[in-house]
């Protein structure tokens, strides 16, 4: 089944088994799609994402399915348009918010963490806010300090938010499927680079992966690698290299929700390899790899061999030239080094 004919197997009514061939970004193109097709509550806002088929072309084609009542552009102002789906989800509507860049999600942090996030508590549960924020980041493509940056801690450090981090199209679909459904506020990130990967994608319309679960992609014994949206890419590339060049199994765990943080897999996972290596695709300074080495170390204390090590991109503001570019970011090359130092097969970073 090709991704074109997707719409017409959701209307046909698929069986639960069948999938399509997508790429990321057509994932969650389906899950806007069913979702506004199930619920006349969501709507989606954005700069562009009408008119223009979105940024990075997600919207494709639902402003003429659906029409400007519920595909709306907004104008150039995260905070302002951000504040509005904050007071539309209040009022019991669904609203889908597409930040064109997590960098410009800066702009709104008071209304995302202020009053989004914080709702909920405020009015004792009687007020919900069930928003969705969907933007990507991460680097790779010379976009310079400003838009290169993964600050996926920041928002994972926000209690009342939920964050997820899906790092293939059926976890692209899902997990947006079960942000639209939730009654708390929900921020998908997503990634630059991702947005061209391709994989089998349900096409049942109640395919929806659970908030607060990880996967594991890839099973090994010698060493866990916790990972999550594209540095799970790199992740299982390095393990699947590693296993050819130095016949070691890895087991990836792809975290794919960064708020709750199923911390139960991750355990699991290092109590049958007894070493482990932490990757993100940002600063690791503060961010998701330092709370997760602190969790591990507590849970998973007399199972470690070695100590918890960790990988992100460099401590600076990105470079504009691709060689230092490529140099600062969490790389292959980075990968199966740190893996390997963290197995004894080599010198310690």
């Amino acid at each position: 089944m090709t991704p074109a004919a997707v719409a017409e197997a959701a209307e046909a009514g698929a069986d639960a088994g069948d999938v399509a061939v997508a790429n990321y970004r057509e994932a969650l193109r389906m899950a806007l799609r069913e979702e506004l097709t199930r619920d006349e509550r969501v709507f989606v806002m954005g700069e562009e994402v009408g008119v223009f088929d979105g940024a990075y072309k997600v919207t494709a084609g639902l402003l003429d399915e659906f029409g400007a009542d519920r595909i709306r552009d907004t104008p150039i102002s995260e905070e302002g348009f951000v504040g509005a789906g904050v007071g539309a989800a209040m009022l019991g509507e669904r609203p889908v918010v597409e930040v064109m860049t997590l960098n410009f999600l800066i702009v709104a942090m008071d209304q995302v963490v202020n009053h989004a996030a914080k709702i909920g508590a405020m009015f004792g549960g009687e007020v919900r806010c069930p928003l969705v924020i969907r933007t990507p980041n991460g680097a790779g493509n010379q976009l310079t300090a400003q838009h290169s940056q993964s600050m996926d801690g920041w928002f994972a450090g926000t209690p009342g938010l939920k964050v997820v981090a899906p790092a293939n199209p059926a976890d692209a679909k899902g997990l947006l499927k079960a942000a639209i459904r939730d009654d708390d506020p929900v921020l998908v990130i997503e990634n630059l680079r991702a947005y061209t990967l391709k994989g089998e994608v349900p096409t049942d319309p109640e395919h929806v992966v659970e908030i607060g679960r990880a996967a594991i992609p890839r099973s090994g014994s010698d060493l866990t690698i916790v990972s999550h949206g594209y540095a799970t890419t790199r992740a299982l590339a390095v393990a699947d290299r590693l296993a050819e060049s130095h016949e070691v199994e890895i087991e990836v765990v792809d975290l794919r929700s960064l708020r709750p943080l199923d911390v139960e897999t991750v355990a699991a996972s290092v109590v049958r390899t007894h070493r482990v290596l932490c990757v993100e695709e940002g600063w690791p300074s503060y961010g998701v790899t330092a709370e997760l080495a602190a969790r591990i170390q507590r849970a998973c204390f007399d199972d470690l061999d070695a100590p918890v090590e960790r990988v992100g991109m460099a401590e600076v503001p990105l470079p504009y030239a691709k060689n230092l570019e490529t140099a600062a970011l969490p790389n292959e090359d980075r990968v199966a080094a740190a893996a390997l130092a963290t197995l004894g097969l080599g010198p310690a970073a």
